[in-house]
């Protein structure tokens, strides 16, 4: 998939091409292969261009400005929906590429993976199915994983209490600290340690 920029080599406005040189030297940054299409010298670029742009991304006057960003023949955005991607982190999904393997981008779209479908292990979906089948003892899966739900929420009890006992500890072991240490001070001084001190 080769990532089309439509730029305007010679543009008067010092804003499009700052727009331009932001969208372009984020690309290269990430190593995303891109093809830059000169609107203004090619006839060809800019009314695919003007085409192409859906109606609803145009401006008011109908004429969209560059950069102007494809994935081949689908329309990804313009500058400003490229900002937001950018910095919402989502420029390979704006793209609509894979994100590089251990980038922000893959790591994000991995825990939302795993929120929405469970754990992944060795590289596999592993996907839970619940299918009644009686099995030997005369339950079936749905009873069993039933009675493991039961177990698991048990031990999460137990867990918790297990915590508050230790912090009851510790909260006791400070009442005591605090006692100590005003006792040391309610205690009456002799008349030689006041002048020790």
């Amino acid at each position: 998939m080769v990532i089309k920029v439509f730029l305007a080599s010679s543009s008067g406005s010092t804003a499009i091409k700052k727009k331009q040189q932001d969208v372009l030297g984020f690309l290269e940054a990430l190593k995303v292969d891109y093809a830059p299409l000169d609107i203004a010298c090619n006839e060809d670029n800019r009314m695919w261009m003007r085409e192409n742009v859906p109606v609803e991304k145009k401006p008011t006057n109908g004429i969209p400005l560059p950069p102007q960003i494809f994935n081949e023949e689908s329309y990804c955005g313009d500058y400003e929906t490229f900002f937001d991607a950018k910095e919402d982190n989502a420029v390979f999904a704006f793209l609509g590429l894979p994100p590089p393997p251990g980038s922000k981008e893959a790591k994000e779209a991995e825990k939302a993976f795993i929120l929405e479908n469970g754990p992944v292990e060795n590289g596999t979906v592993e996907i839970e199915t619940v299918e009644s089948e009686t099995v030997e003892n005369g339950t079936d899966d749905a009873e069993d994983e039933e009675n493991l739900e039961a177990e698991e929420v048990e031990e999460e009890i137990l867990d918790d209490d297990s915590l508050k006992a230790p912090v009851k500890q510790e909260e006791a072991q400070e009442e005591v600290e605090d006692e100590e240490a005003k006792g040391e001070d309610d205690q009456p001084v002799s008349e030689q340690e006041e002048e020790d001190e």
